[in-house]
């Protein structure tokens, strides 16, 4: 087993050990029962993964989910033989010999061979003693694939090696397992669901964003709505922030190789980074791919006393990254982003104060959305000191104090080792969303390398110079990716202070148009974003569309609202209010508005 998935495998409870292996053990049945049927395939790689298992190919056949059913039929089989997972370790010449024929594996038993670690294969042996698939592998394993209670696959998608579109194009095959068939039956209609909630779905759907591969590939494109929204999540954490007494600045989106270099960046990250070309200057300039080091230079603008800490810079400026092309994912992973970023100058006697208002404003906002959370200690990988700047005791110091200050905030945690940027660990908020799916969202970091690294100091009350600890924190994270997850979280049903429009008005008839139009200005005047539907279609059909644009409210008014100086107030999800007066309605729907409710 490699060291980072042991560190997650010991960091499990017994139930989720069993589920890995049950998962990976699956994984090995794919690719034996894909031997089987397609022959000539060659097998790439394939790991176990937090909702299931994977299987990278190289093929002729073209497979689609219309073939699962014939390869479930087999890997049945294959089950019900209860073959055993044998360990095998080997050395490297003897793993170049097995797998001589498979270019993917001979460039795995060289990357391996080339770290220094042990080279070991799990062979899946029948009752017989005969070997029917052995594969590169380090485990765990269940000890016999009898042991798989219910397998299913999902879907099948293009993959290139190693992610990189340079490289040839795979079939990827994905799956699940579980201990039971209730378990994986309940999974199954989870992933329905998902399906239903599909942020690039919802969002062509909704008109909120789109792509285009004139633009390129990872760049989204807002449209008004969409702009809307990522607007409001961006303010909202911004007005918060204000009244906390934090001041927002504004970056370039360039900046020189020798900041980075300065901050470390340019070491341990500037393979993804953009490189920016001038006409006219031969400097090494970069696409930023986040705000610490820029902002580290409003810092250095001015001399800074004990009087003027804490400093707190926030910033919404765009950044950058070069993702692999086979890595993007609608808004989930894309190369052009924002952050709710913010840097904290502060004393070291401050810090326990700043990070304690930062939990709580945090607690707040995920509060706001609905979401569950935990977090995750995110430390140093103790096995590989190199990846990491900074003094080490330092850094024990701070991995210490970091537990320390989760504790006293009473705060669920678990470790993660390996986890840590390269120059401070990390508090990292881990959410739950309606689905039961997990996402890191916000963190903070105390960092005293970068200060160090830019000389930033202030005058101590002594006179003496001292360098600031810097604390590096974001609510929400990406604007983009939090679109994403409430997306994906309310289905694009919005609560109502997060929708584009919160009101659409449905007049039956020619008749009542000017009453609605009268309506539509004072809900308009009001701030209640609203719309009318001067369509002729039926009512039925209004209301059918208003329900697919996921609006909040729908007000309809036919004569008998008119002459009563009333609208009746349809929610959505069919839900009838009844009739109201302007008045009643306004001041509901302001009131939910204010206290943000979902």
């Amino acid at each position: 087993m490699s060291k980072k998935l042991d560190e997650k495998y010991q960091s499990m409870d017994e139930k989720q050990q069993k589920l890995l292996k049950i998962r990976h053990t699956a994984e090995h049945v794919l690719h034996t029962a894909m031997q089987k049927l397609y022959p000539s395939l060659k097998k790439a790689m394939g790991p176990a993964t937090d909702d299931g298992f994977y299987f990278d190919f190289e093929l002729s056949d073209k497979i689609t989910e219309a073939d699962f059913p014939a390869i479930e039929k087999e890997m049945a089989r294959i089950i019900k033989s209860s073959a055993k997972m044998v360990r095998r370790e080997i050395d490297a010449d003897e793993a170049k010999k097995t797998f001589a024929d498979n270019p993917y594996k001979m460039e795995w038993v060289d990357e391996i061979a080339k770290r220094g670690e042990s080279l070991s294969t799990y062979q899946m042996t029948l009752p017989d003693g005969k070997v029917i698939d052995e594969d590169l592998c380090s485990g765990p394993h269940l000890d016999s694939v009898s042991e798989i209670g219910a397998v299913k696959l999902l879907s099948v998608a293009g993959a290139y090696w190693h992610g990189d579109e340079k490289n040839k194009m795979l079939t990827r095959i994905y799956g699940t397992a579980f201990e039971t068939q209730e378990e994986l039956d309940k999974y199954v209609s989870l992933i329905e669901e998902a399906k239903k909630r599909d942020h690039r779905k919802l969002g062509k759907e909704l008109d909120l964003f789109s792509f285009s591969d004139l633009v390129g590939s990872g760049f989204p494109l807002y449209s008004p709505k969409g702009a809307f929204i990522r607007r409001t999540l961006n303010d909202f954490v911004e007005k918060m922030q204000f009244d906390e007494g934090y001041t927002q600045v504004w970056t370039p989106q360039v900046a020189k190789a020798d900041l980075f270099k300065t901050s470390g960046h340019y070491d341990k990250y500037k393979d993804s980074m953009f490189r920016v070309v001038s006409n006219f200057s031969d400097e090494e300039m970069f696409l930023k791919p986040m705000n610490c080091p820029q902002h580290t230079q409003i810092y250095a603008a001015q001399a800074r006393s004990y009087r003027d800490l804490p400093l707190r810079l926030t910033d919404f400026a765009m950044l950058y990254r070069d993702e692999k092309p086979g890595e993007l994912s609608g808004l989930a992973r894309t190369r052009a982003f924002s952050q709710d970023d913010c840097h904290i100058f502060c004393r070291e006697d401050q810090v326990d104060a700043e990070i304690d208002m930062a939990l709580q404003m945090t607690k707040k906002i995920m509060g706001t959305f609905g979401f569950k959370y935990k977090y995750r200690l995110s430390t140093r990988d103790m096995q590989h000191p190199e990846k990491y700047l900074g003094d080490p005791k330092v850094w024990d110091r701070v991995e210490k104090w970091a537990e320390v200050i989760m504790e006293r905030n009473q705060i669920e945690y678990f470790q993660g080792p390996g986890e840590a940027a390269f120059y401070a660990p990390k508090m990292d908020l881990i959410a739950t969303d309606a689905l039961g799916r997990e996402w890191q969202l916000s963190t903070v970091q105390i960092d005293f390398v970068m200060p160090e690294r830019f000389g930033l100091v202030y005058t101590d009350q002594d006179g003496s110079q001292k360098h600031p600890v810097m604390l590096h924190r974001a609510i929400i994270g990406s604007a983009e990716r939090m679109m994403m997850i409430l997306l994906e979280h309310f289905g694009g049903a919005f609560p109502l202070w997060l929708s584009p429009v919160q009101v659409t008005i449905l007049p039956i008839s020619e008749k009542t148009i000017g009453y609605s139009e009268e309506v539509l200005k004072k809900l308009k005047e009001k701030g209640i974003r609203s719309e009318l539907n001067r369509d002729a279609d039926s009512l039925g059909k209004k209301i059918r569309n208003a329900e697919a644009s996921k609006v909040p409210y729908m007000l309809i008014i036919g004569e008998k609202e008119v002459e009563a100086k009333q609208v009746s107030v349809r929610q959505r999800g069919q839900k009838d209010l009844g009739a109201m007066t302007i008045a009643d309605f306004v001041e509901k729907v302001s009131k939910e508005i204010t206290e943000k409710s979902n």
